[in-house]
């Protein structure tokens, strides 16, 4: 459920990030209701990387690290960053994000991918195998926080829905911190929210802001369509961090694979282990997809 790493971006990172922004090209989508930005870097087969509500940029050092034999494509979900909505006050639901994944491969002239989806990005990796099964060619679902799949689904959605109640009450900050106790995050984890939400940038407060007002329930209330999910060609792979243990996405990863038939892969770190760890992420990354 992740979206922000702890301590926020360093110097050497934001350096690192305008570099990889500047081998990438910038794209916008106009649809009906959402103007998507999307980038685009490297060559090979292609491989959509996303999150939610992590924006592309969360994902750079990631993608650069596969753009040398893959091209690569991140984008900012709807209402996050440069992806504008028309109605500001629109939920995002993983069926809405998984329509726009399948937008920006038709724009693309891609009939299929494979595709890397890290926490609300994985559910929506699962929407889009059970809505457009045909564009999957692997799908590697990375500690979806699928919640009503686990036996206490009843208590930890309720505490959703009680963060939700701090945020709108209370504001960011106290709504951070019942998530970051929520989902299991201690001080210093990869990816756990920065705070106070203060000391972030203004954008980075408003995807914040969106996050607990219009993406967060429907993202962890989300269940997987595993007929539809299995019936479809393309295959599933579920990650999880070697250092996520103590985490609630690493229930509902397990969760996930046995509903799915799914093989469990491990990948470096925890739940934000692509951002500590992108060059030995990408090589079991590229393994996975490599063993289709």
């Amino acid at each position: 459920m992740s979206f922000l790493v702890s301590g926020g971006p360093t110097s050497d990172m934001d350096n690192r990030w305008k570099e990889d922004l500047a081998m990438a090209t910038t794209h916008v989508l106009e649809l009906a209701d959402v103007r998507l930005r999307y980038e685009v870097r490297g060559s090979g087969p292609l491989l959509v990387i996303m999150g939610a509500p992590m924006a592309a940029g969360d994902f750079a050092p990631l993608a650069d690290a596969l753009a040398s034999d893959h091209t690569v494509v991140t984008h900012d979900p709807r209402g996050i960053s440069g992806s504008v909505l028309a109605d500001p006050a629109q939920d995002s639901t993983p069926e809405l994000r998984a329509d726009d994944v399948a937008a920006i491969l038709d724009a693309m002239g891609a009939d299929s991918a494979d595709l890397f989806g890290s926490s609300g990005g994985a559910v929506t990796g699962l929407a889009l195998a059970a809505r457009h099964p045909r564009r999957i060619r692997t799908l590697v679902a990375h500690e979806p926080p699928t919640l009503g799949l686990l036996p206490d689904a009843a208590e930890r959605l309720a505490e959703v829905d009680a963060m939700i109640a701090t945020f709108h009450r209370d504001g960011l900050g106290a709504a951070f911190a019942q998530f970051m106790g929520s989902a299991g995050f201690e001080q210093g984890d990869e990816g756990a929210p920065v705070g106070p939400p203060a000391e972030v940038p203004e954008q980075v407060q408003a995807d914040g802001a969106r996050f607990f007002a219009h993406e967060l329930r429907g993202t962890t209330h989300y269940l997987p369509d595993a007929a539809a999910v299995k019936a479809g060609p393309g295959r599933i792979v579920v990650g999880i961090g070697v250092e996520s243990g103590h985490l609630t996405t690493s229930r509902t990863s397990v969760a996930v694979a046995d509903l799915l038939g799914a093989a469990l892969v491990e990948f470096p770190g925890d739940h934000g282990g692509f951002i500590g760890h992108p060059e030995e992420f990408a090589a079991i990354l590229r393994k996975v997809l490599a063993n289709a």
